[in-house]
């Protein structure tokens, strides 16, 4: 079942890029205690992710922030590696944290792997965005077709 409203986010272990190389990191410590604007989307460098989704929440960190959220999270089936230069690329600095879920661990326990084999990227996770406050879901959405439920500014309207 897909995460809900409600439910307490999964405590996996998820990569992330350190100052010396990949390491990983629970995400009990990115939620505990903070409110968190979380979105996870199918691929780093993808089409819609690259042009609106991750951007968006970069453009809109400091409206984030002066809401209330802690932390910025971008989460994809993707590794450290290709996550931190997915993040330079698109000059997220520290308004967002990129955390790479390459083995799927918080995707599977949320209940968001969707199959996309038929365009040959293997199972993802489904576009979603959450607000994770001390650990639990206050509000969750998801993509069925196009974009804009996941968006920066819907989170705004949420806080």
């Amino acid at each position: 079942m897909a995460l809900s409203a409600g439910d307490k986010a999964p405590i996996v272990n998820v990569g992330v890029m350190t100052d010396s190389g990949p390491g990983v990191i629970s995400t009990e410590e990115i939620f505990s205690g903070k409110t968190v604007a979380l979105f996870g989307l199918p691929g780093a460098f993808t089409k819609t992710c690259s042009s609106q989704h991750l951007p968006g929440y970069v453009r809109n960190a400091a409206a984030l922030k002066a809401k209330g959220v802690d932390s910025i999270v971008c989460l994809s089936v993707n590794d450290p590696w290709v996550m931190d230069a997915w993040g330079q690329s698109q000059e997220t600095g520290d308004d967002v944290m990129m955390i790479a879920d390459g083995a799927r661990n918080f995707t599977r326990a949320a209940g968001l792997e969707v199959d996309l084999n038929d365009k040959c990227y293997g199972p993802r996770c489904k576009r979603f965005s959450a607000l994770v406050v001390d650990g639990v879901v206050k509000t969750v959405h998801y993509e069925d077709n196009g974009f804009g439920e996941t968006s920066a500014e819907k989170m705004l309207e949420d806080l």
